[in-house]
């Protein structure tokens, strides 16, 4: 095959077109890889609000909020102040004891 002949630029052309076609699969890839972790960042960081668009907190805020809905959780499923949901069921089952003894007791 001689280097001017119709059959070598069709390879050179078609070589070519080869390589354009496997940087282009390759830049796509890229994006949508580089688009899934922008997404994944503005999760992590939050958005702040924009018109018309409420803002999102982000992954550190939303822990923070998990943390203090826990611990006030827990707040009410011990004996503390008296005003735990634990003290309530606690008084409820003493005056149920003085009110209805159990057999032994009798």
């Amino acid at each position: 095959m001689k280097i001017g002949s119709v059959d070598a630029w069709l390879a050179i052309g078609a070589s070519g077109l080869a390589v354009v076609a496997g940087l282009a699969a390759l830049v796509r890839w890229m994006r949508r890889i580089a688009r899934g972790f922008g997404d994944f960042m503005d999760d992590w960081r939050g958005e702040a609000a924009r018109p018309g668009v409420p803002g999102r907190p982000g992954v550190m805020e939303r822990l923070a909020l998990i943390s203090h809905r826990v611990a006030a959780i827990e707040h009410e499923l011990h004996p503390n102040s008296g005003e735990s949901v634990r003290d309530a069921l606690d008084r409820v089952d003493r005056r149920t004891r003085r009110a209805i003894p159990t057999p032994d007791e009798e």
